[in-house]
């Protein structure tokens, strides 16, 4: 008798085994650390425990890293601001001379909200203060950061040369570096958590405001400019301030299957209280703005679940 129950609890266990490994595994490319890592982490948990697939994060040291393995049908998933996706896309920026064209949009995901802190009483106020001034320059790691930096001084009608250009490897060290009191500007995101720490070390801080022109947008394509308004988790903001607003995105290999984009949009459509219980930074995400449209292709298994759902025509 204890023969044919353990025969039974083995057969039970190679089953359950069995189930387990016939779960499709797909990947999702991220980078090693920060913000994108931690957005990759929770997608790929909902995806794992509510979509009856298994999703693994793919880390490595940038996203431009990670587009041509997802181009090329080798990832199945990757993480970027749409800036970034829109440039790979139309072979501009960052990705000029290449076009990727074998990706599409999946999800548009949360809201970023960015622009240069700076001190108090440093006397900078807008951009065009930033004349002579001791500007990050380079982000080897996170080039994209050159980009924006770039934009900013143009906003104020300067170039590089207008600076003294500090040399940094990534955005964290830049914080370091204004912590430090080296440089005189350093990008962070509205509600980043960093600010709390920066503001400690090197005392009050305050955003930039950016100036509303066509020159910032056509430098930050597919970003927009909008007035942030400071609330009681505010560090930085001390009043109603322009600063530059970009989404988030879900992209995929076109060559992936409609089932598969299908399951994975509606994990993360149907799951947005558990991805925001993951991390604060999905607390600006909209179950609704998922098919928000960004004048760029989505995969046709997340436009089956658009339609479905009314979210899209």
């Amino acid at each position: 008798m204890q023969r044919k129950i353990t025969a039974l609890f083995t057969a039970a266990l190679l089953l359950a085994g069995t189930g387990a490994a016939s779960a499709q595994t797909v990947g999702i490319g991220t980078t090693a650390g920060g913000a994108n890592a931690a957005i990759g982490a929770s997608i790929a948990n909902v995806v794992s425990s509510k979509a009856g697939l298994q999703m693994r994060p793919q880390k490595m040291g940038g996203t431009q890293q990670y587009i041509p393995l997802v181009d090329a049908g080798k990832l199945e998933f990757g993480l970027a601001n749409i800036m970034q996706y829109y440039m790979a896309v139309s072979g501009t920026g960052l990705s000029q001379g290449k076009t990727y064209k074998n990706m599409r949009l999946a999800a548009t995901l949360m809201t970023f909200t960015n622009g240069m802190i700076t001190r108090a009483d440093s006397g900078i106020t807008k951009p065009s203060d930033l004349r002579g001034k001791r500007i990050p320059s380079g982000y080897k790691s996170a080039p994209l950061f050159e980009t924006f930096m770039e934009a900013f001084l143009r906003n104020g009608g300067l170039t590089w040369n207008d600076v003294v250009k500090v040399p940094v490897v990534s955005l964290p060290q830049s914080w370091g570096q204004f912590k430090a009191g080296k440089i005189d500007v350093a990008i962070i995101a509205a509600g980043a958590g960093a600010l709390k720490d920066i503001k400690a070390a090197a005392g009050d801080i305050t955003f930039v405001p950016l100036t509303k022109n066509d020159q910032i947008l056509a430098d930050l394509p597919r970003t927009r400019m909008e007035v942030v308004n400071p609330d009681k988790r505010s560090v930085a903001l001390k009043k109603p301030t322009v600063l530059n607003t970009y989404d988030y995105a879900l992209f995929v290999s076109a060559s992936a299957s409609d089932e598969t984009v299908y399951k994975v949009v509606k994990a993360l459509h149907e799951n947005v209280a558990a991805l925001r219980k993951a991390n604060p930074l999905w607390n600006s995400f909209k179950a609704k703005d998922i098919a928000r449209d960004q004048q760029l292709a989505y995969h046709p298994g997340a436009l089956k679940y658009f339609r479905e759902k009314g979210l899209a025509k």
